[in-house]
């Protein structure tokens, strides 16, 4: 599949918000979608999904059978999971016959089986969002288009997603997503791009050198670890964060000999991905990524 010259704007006179996009996957390989809130991961996830139409371009080959699963499942239906996820089968092509094996399948292994007659509006989000992932895989996907699959599961669930893209991969498919967390990190080889100012280039997927020192306008990522981490990064020029720094949000790691450190990293914009990817693989928790505007 690819974005050939590709823009889009959401009305007629407003601006574009994604510009001469050219981007191309092939079966068996994945992207990972990087960039800031706002700036435009999300749309750029439903064009290849086919949910946005381009203004101008096209999208090329995008396989028969699209797996899309949106950062908010859309709960507020009047089905329980077991009706929702036979109405979807029968939609995606699966016969009649065919289905209540298939539902089975994706409630079992999703840990959905306690809440098979439960109605969408009363899922936690993070039930919710498993019975997104399970819609999208009833029938395997020729592309599957993850946007931030990985917010609100589980410790146990966020363990399988990997494992379910791996599988897409190995039959054949494409495997498109977005992550702000650190955990594409488990997606080694995936292609990597960077959404910005309207654009999208290839992202550097190797590990970042030590950051700079703060300079305007540049993302603080706030990562909790060893004493011996924080004070490398202090050694780097990176101030550490104070006890009930603004810049901390709520929750510890876990402990280990001699305490742990918050330590507050700069990093520039473009290599926010890279950045959060390498500290979640060294064990370390990420507190919270802000950006600061220019002073």
């Amino acid at each position: 599949m690819r974005l050939q010259d590709v823009w889009l704007r959401y009305d007629r006179r407003g601006p574009w918000v994604l510009r001469d996009v050219c981007v191309q996957m092939g079966p068996g390989e994945a992207a990972i979608v990087l960039g800031r809130n706002g700036a435009g991961k999300s749309t750029l996830l439903q064009l290849a999904a086919g949910v946005f139409r381009p203004g101008r371009g096209a999208v090329l080959d995008r396989p028969d059978r699209v797996g899309w699963v949106p950062e908010r499942f859309p709960a507020d239906q009047p089905f329980t999971i077991r009706q929702y996820l036979t109405g979807m089968g029968r939609m995606a092509g699966l016969t009649a016959s065919a289905v209540p094996a298939a539902v089975d399948r994706w409630v079992e292994r999703l840990g959905l089986a306690a809440y098979r007659e439960v109605p969408l509006p009363q899922l936690s989000k993070g039930t919710a969002q498993k019975v997104g992932l399970a819609q999208a895989l009833l029938v395997p996907p020729g592309l599957l288009v993850l946007d931030e699959p990985w917010e609100g599961l589980d410790a146990e669930s966020r363990e399988l997603v990997p494992e379910l893209v791996t599988e897409v991969l190995t039959g054949g498919g494409s495997v498109l997503v977005s992550d702000h967390r650190g955990e594409t990190a488990r997606l080694p080889g995936a292609l990597r791009w960077l959404v910005a100012d309207g654009t999208v280039r290839p992202a550097d997927a190797a590990a970042p050198a030590p950051p700079p020192a703060a300079s305007a306008g540049s993302p603080a990522v706030a990562a909790a670890g060893s004493p011996s981490a924080g004070s490398s990064a202090a050694s780097a020029g990176a101030p550490v964060a104070a006890a009930g720094s603004p810049a901390v949000a709520a929750g510890s790691p876990a402990a280990e000999p001699g305490g742990v450190s918050v330590v507050e990293v700069v990093v520039p914009t473009a290599r926010v991905g890279g950045t959060v990817a390498a500290l979640r693989a060294a064990g370390h928790e990420i507190r919270r990524v802000r950006e600061e505007s220019a002073r």
